[in-house]
């Protein structure tokens, strides 16, 4: 076999259509070994002796894809001095565009035998390691397009390959589980009939099953081990992994493309799979442990740590930076992915201890042609010191909110003092990114994500059941900002069961008129339940998939996902460009401000009323005919007006439409208190009109011309006091609805709830012949939330004025 010079870039192996060209880096080796290995698993070495720039390089003419490779590397092995090399040990390319096998987690595959930590293991791993694949880089894409959708049009599914899949009926058996069934037509169906523009995949970078897990009967399921940062993961593939995986995944893009739904990769460049000093030698540490690892400074045989997994890449090291870039641009250029989610992302800006925006991560990423074009989302947080960087990224990455998510469930589970920061991450939460000439597209705003409870089991559990992972429960956040309705887990009490799917309700709507870009978690649009498990990063099982043998009330929700998103995607109002400012649109034909935060009697609320601390109700206007920014042909953006009405206690409280636009009628669209999202018959309301929303429930009024005098058959009621013409007269109303509420939480409800007054305020609606809406119901849900029986002081000490969020546009 012929052995030619070859070239030091591009790294890896790349097949040419005549021949393959080998490169690898390693500034520590004294020699290195390609490895070509047989279909009956028998070995050639070949010694590479070019080398530049510590790139060791070789061609090898006619070697065709799908041939298995691997690298012996020879050089020192010192742990105390930080060198591990070890040729003993077959290594995996970094650069490895597709890999076969899994690793066996057999003591062939660690530099030392497990009798003793300081020896040095000569066996040859060889049969129990991962093989480097070469690929035939060639298909053909078609016509195929990224999508492009913009952030503020972006609705984002994050999803796993295999729990979506892995048990949907219409999907052929020897497909589920893979690329091949993402992109089949049954699960694409799915996510068109739903509305979500993106999906946003949990790892699908080659990662390696944890040994320890295998031990205890689990597998890794979420995939946050990789090994390999160009290879996707093989275990997804039903076609074969020798090089069909990346055909096979490259056509499930195309797919996706065509449907017009983009493709984001969850991606985990802040560790590998090699673990702490006593992992295993799979690559890196073989190859060059000094330059891809950061060591504990003054004690090199151990590693610095800011993931939690026992290791974090160096990333002041150019080669480092140089794997995640070209990782990166291989995956947009080659595979035609959209975005990244970066795991753990303040890992990557810590050049030494810190947390530095101004790193050099940030900045190839800033300057980089590809890259900076596609979507970055941040998960903006590691386990080191100050690593909670939730509102520091640079101007071009987006973030994954935490403070959206805790805010968003104390609200609704009645938390005390919680309406002023529920309305900062309603409005787009600038008090975290306008300062910076930032956003609202910057925050994910989410509920849930794959790490904690579904959306379910937030409203079904006040603890976390994690014992089936095999760590006596120790696993897994404690603190979950939950409520499980009063009865831990299931229950087929009608009452429980009828307020957890209207809290379910409550959070899907919240995400969807909220400001920002949402993201929601697979599963949750049909109730799926993890059984109360929050950490299920080792249930590659039916606990984490989706169950696709759908009951009534799944539906049902499925059914009101559906139209709360349709309802975002058709009114620019929930998805503005730029922050609220407090006043009218320039080019606007409203003299309202873009935003007025009301009371429940329709007058604008004080400072005042934000630190009343028992407050849990609110009324938002937003005007669409202020929306500041222009389409993208730079054409004035109108839309409806809408009022939101949120009511986070457990009794039915009054509200009043307000005055300031008497010319229209005000159309309920969204009426959580129903299972299905409205009332049975069409619903309107005049200003001024006094409306019930129920415990625990929101409604969306959205404007609309009133119909022609010989339609009305009613008189307009007589218009509530406003801030400019009765402001004391509003702050007494307003004082004394907060009063009764105040005892109303000391004092049982009576039986029944006012009725509904609406534009025919001479009749009473007609409850929905439901348990859910049985009028009875607002006596036992009174009873369950052990908030509202709490003395509550009656001023918080936050106060914030939220009259016009005069954020800079």
């Amino acid at each position: 076999m012929q052995l030619w010079p070859g070239n030091a870039y591009p790294l890896g192996a790349t097949y040419d259509g005549s021949g393959v060209n080998f490169a690898l880096f390693s500034e520590v080796a004294e020699r290195v070994e390609l490895c070509l290995i047989d279909d009956e698993g028998n070995e050639k070495r070949l010694e590479i002796t070019e080398v530049d720039g510590y790139v060791w390089h070789a061609y090898i003419p006619g070697l065709q894809p799908g041939q298995r490779y691997g690298y012996r590397v020879h050089g020192p092995y010192d742990p105390a001095s930080g060198h591990r090399c070890n040729p003993n040990k077959l290594l995996l390319d970094p650069y490895a565009k597709a890999i076969e096998g899994l690793s066996s987690g057999d003591e062939a595959l660690f530099s030392y035998t497990f009798d003793n930590p300081t020896s040095y293991n000569d066996t040859d791993s060889l049969g129990h390691t991962m093989l480097s694949v070469v690929i035939n880089p060639f298909f053909d894409w078609g016509h195929d397009r990224p999508p492009r959708h913009e952030y503020h049009d972006s609705v984002i599914y994050e999803t796993h390959v295999k729990g979506l899949t892995q048990t949907h009926p219409d999907i052929p058996p020897e497909l589920r589980g893979s690329y091949a069934a993402l992109a089949h037509p049954a699960t694409i169906d799915h996510l068109k009939r739903l509305g979500v523009t993106a999906v946003e995949l949990l790892p699908v970078h080659q990662f390696v099953q944890d040994f320890h897990l295998i031990d205890k009967g689990l597998r890794n399921y979420w995939g946050y081990n990789t090994i390999g940062f160009l290879a996707p993961h093989n275990e997804y593939s039903a076609s074969g992994e020798r090089g069909q995986q990346v055909t096979e995944f490259k056509s499930m893009v195309k797919a996706l493309h065509e449907a017009d739904i983009e493709v984001i990769l969850d991606v985990v460049y802040n560790h590998t799979a090699e673990g702490n000093d006593k992992g295993p030698t799979l690559s890196f540490r073989g190859i060059d442990n000094q330059a891809y690892y950061r060591l504990v400074e003054g004690d090199e045989a151990h590693y610095y740590d800011t993931t939690g997994t026992g290791n974090s890449l160096l990333m002041r090291n150019p080669h480092v930076l140089q794997l995640i870039m070209d990782s990166l641009r291989y995956w947009v250029t080659e595979m035609h992915v959209d975005g990244f989610r970066f795991d753990l992302a303040a890992t990557l800006a810590r050049q030494f201890h810190e947390v530095d925006k101004l790193s050099a991560f940030f900045d190839i990423i800033q300057q980089d042609p590809v890259i900076s074009q596609v979507k970055l989302i941040a998960e903006p947080w590691d386990l080191g010191d100050g690593g909670y960087q939730v509102g520091n990224f640079p101007p071009l990455w987006t973030e994954w909110n935490g403070k959206y998510r805790d805010t968003v469930r104390d609200y609704w589970r009645g938390e005390a003092a919680a309406l002023s920061e529920f309305a900062s991450r309603l409005s787009g939460s600038s008090d975290l990114y306008a300062q910076s000439g930032r956003r609202p597209i910057a925050s994910i705003n989410f509920i849930v994500a794959h790490d904690g409870f579904t959306l379910r089991d937030l409203v079904s559990y006040n603890e976390k059941h994690n014992l089936l992972n095999g760590e006596n429960g120790n696993d897994g956040e404690s603190h979950n900002s939950s409520w499980n309705c009063g009865i831990e887990g299931p229950t087929d009490d009608p009452v429980i069961t009828a307020l957890r799917l209207r809290q379910t309700r409550n959070f899907l709507t919240t995400l969807m008129v909220s400001q920002g870009v949402p993201m929601l978690a697979h599963g949750d649009e049909l109730g799926r339940t993890q059984n109360g498990n929050n950490n299920v990063y080792c249930q590659d099982n039916e606990t984490s998939w989706i169950n696709w043998e759908l009951n009534e009330d799944q539906t049902t929700l499925l059914d009101f996902a559906t139209r709360i998103i349709k309802l975002r995607s058709e009114h620019p109002v929930f998805r503005r460009r730029r922050f609220f400012a407090g006043n009218a649109n320039h080019g606007g034909t409203s003299p309202l401000r873009d935003i007025l935060w009301l009371r429940v009697d329709g007058t604008e609320m004080a400072d005042e009323d934000w630190s009343t601390g028992y407050a849990r109700t609110l009324t938002v206007f937003l005007n669409g005919n202020a929306i500041a920014a222009p389409d993208e042909r730079g054409r004035p953006v109108y839309d409806d007006d809408f009022i939101l009405m949120f009511n986070a206690h457990s009794a039915a409280v009054e509200f009043t439409v307000p005055t300031e636009l008497s010319n229209v009628h005000w159309v309920e669209e969204i009426n959580t208190y129903y299972e299905t999202g409205s009332p049975h018959e069409p619903t309107s309301h005049l200003p001024g009109a006094t409306i019930t929303v129920h415990s625990r429930s929101v409604i969306i009024l959205r404007s609309e011309e009133p119909p022609s005098p010989t339609d009305e058959t009613t008189e307009t009621e007589e218009p509530a006091p406003t801030t400019e013409n009765d402001y004391a007269a509003s702050s007494a109303a307003a004082a004394a609805a907060y009063a009764a509420l105040d005892d109303a939480t000391k004092t049982p409800p009576p039986s029944e709830e006012p009725p509904q007054t609406t534009n025919e305020t001479t009749e009473t609606e007609e409850p929905a012949p439901t348990t859910e809406n049985d009028p009875t119901l607002e006596n036992t849900l009174e009873e369950l939330c052990p908030w509202d029986e709490e003395e509550i002081p009656a001023w918080a000490a936050k106060t914030t004025s939220r009259h016009s969020h005069d954020d800079e546009d």
